[in-house]
């Protein structure tokens, strides 16, 4: 196990703009705001998604796109440095209209509203590979 204490000093609650993309939101009000590393919860609902599934043997993510409008039943991630760029490392559980989920690591989507909660640590965190998964992990 991997950890360390951080202090969070600052909170934030976003609204996201319609029609701009979810996770680079998240990244622009991260750099805007100068943190370096944050956690967040989120939901709203996209137009369109694109969700990545981490293969455990490949050691690569998977792409499925869904190009229909989804809501965000939970959002979570957290902001960190990532090869010298903040980057929002974001999850989330989509549902279509019938109530089926769908879930992953959220690459993109297309917002149509979204709600934000951001907590800002002081300490920076940043990403670095990890040799057994072949991720990039913070801590």
């Amino acid at each position: 196990m991997h950890y360390r204490e951080v202090d969070a000093s600052r909170e934030f609650l976003l609204r996201l703009e319609t029609g701009a993309d979810w996770r680079t939101e998240i990244e622009e009000f991260a750099d805007l705001e100068g943190i370096d590393a944050a956690w967040f919860q989120a939901m709203g609902a996209v137009q369109d998604a694109e969700v990545w599934f981490y293969d455990q043997d490949d050691k690569e993510y998977q792409s499925v796109t869904f190009d229909e409008p989804l809501e965000v039943a939970a959002c979570v991630g957290n902001v960190a440095d990532l090869d010298g760029e903040r980057f929002a490392h974001t999850h989330a559980i989509l549902s279509r209209p019938s109530g089926q989920a769908l879930a992953g690591h959220l690459n993109a989507a297309t917002v149509f509203a979204g709600e934000v909660y951001l907590r800002a640590f002081d300490e920076s965190l940043e990403r670095e590979r990890d040799d057994v998964t072949d991720l990039d992990l913070w801590l």
